[in-house]
């Protein structure tokens, strides 16, 4: 992906001021350190998987760790455009929001997993808002909307992991959705290095063509299809809508992030990880792809609380 062209001014720049002009960037995946990559890759992978087989606590944790560290991400990235978000609350209330879903969703916890999540995200909302009272009023509206992106964008979405978990069949559940996400994204890639002409977003994204999208939509529905039969044990068009939905969703989550990027004006939204680049810059898709994951096997498997 390649990164936008300087504007005339940032959005969440101050009016009248025109920031200096971001060099265009290269948003393509010439030049990253492919060792390092796949290095990354495995050892993540592999940690990810063993907890969710024999562990599933120590894989929510991870999980909670890799999005508090893609918020601190959003919120360095934002610091670009001035806006400062309040992120030692945001740090706790997005490590409590997916910890908390998970413990919450089981069904020997008392309290009720939707009364629980909404309090946590609620309260973490109330403490950005007063942390950043004591800035004083320049910017504070400008800082409380930062603050607001990234809790929605980040704790909120990914709280759905938690709670796919904790449901019936929840370690099934979560590979399930990885699997047709991480398919999809691979179909994509594929058919639009073999096939891609027709550009998709060209504004947004304009390595992203309507034949990779529909080799998405191929992979991705394959590997729900196959997923839901085989591991979920329920009908085929389950899986066929299943993988409709988080491919489109999954491809919305990428072009968000590729807004977000362009905006700022930036390749990457870290280093945290060698070869990838940011935290965010893996996790996009399936962020934004965990609630509609969560809802869609709520609704239509068998056995949902």
């Amino acid at each position: 992906m390649a990164a936008s062209q300087p504007q005339a001014r940032e959005p969440g720049s101050p009016a009248g001021q025109t920031p200096a002009a971001a060099p265009a960037r290269n948003h393509g995946r010439a030049g990253r350190n492919l060792p390092a990559a796949i290095g990354v890759g495995v050892v993540l992978g592999g940690a990810l998987v063993a907890c969710l087989l024999w562990w599933p606590l120590g894989f929510v944790l991870m999980i909670a760790a890799f999005l508090v560290l893609g918020a601190v991400e959003v919120h360095k990235a934002l610091k670009r455009l001035e806006m400062h978000a309040a992120i030692v609350p945001i740090v706790l209330g997005t490590f409590s929001i997916v910890t908390g879903s998970y413990f919450a969703g089981r069904s020997d916890f008392d309290i009720p997993s939707n009364t629980l999540m909404l309090a946590m995200i609620g309260i973490t909302a109330l403490l950005t808002m007063v942390w950043r009272m004591f800035g004083g009023e320049q910017g504070y509206v400008r800082d409380v909307a930062a603050s607001m992106l990234i809790i929605g964008y980040i704790p909120l979405q990914g709280s759905f992991v938690g709670l796919m978990l904790a449901d019936d069949m929840g370690r099934a559940r979560v590979i399930t959705f990885i699997a047709v996400v991480c398919f999809g994204d691979i179909g994509g890639y594929v058919l639009g290095i073999l096939a891609g002409k027709h550009k998709m977003a060209p504004r947004i994204s304009p390595k992203k063509t309507w034949e990779g999208f529909g080799g998405s939509l191929l992979f991705g529905i394959v590997a729900a299809v196959g997923m839901t039969v085989w591991v979920l044990e329920a009908p085929f068009w389950v899986g066929i809508i299943l993988g409709v939905v988080l491919v489109v969703v999954g491809a919305c989550g990428d072009l968000i992030e590729s807004l977000i990027k362009r905006d700022i004006g930036i390749k990457d939204m870290s280093s945290f990880l060698p070869g990838h680049g940011g935290v965010m810059d893996r996790i996009d898709s399936l962020v934004v792809a965990a609630p509609a994951a969560w809802l869609t096997m709520f609704l239509m498997l068998p056995g949902a609380p």
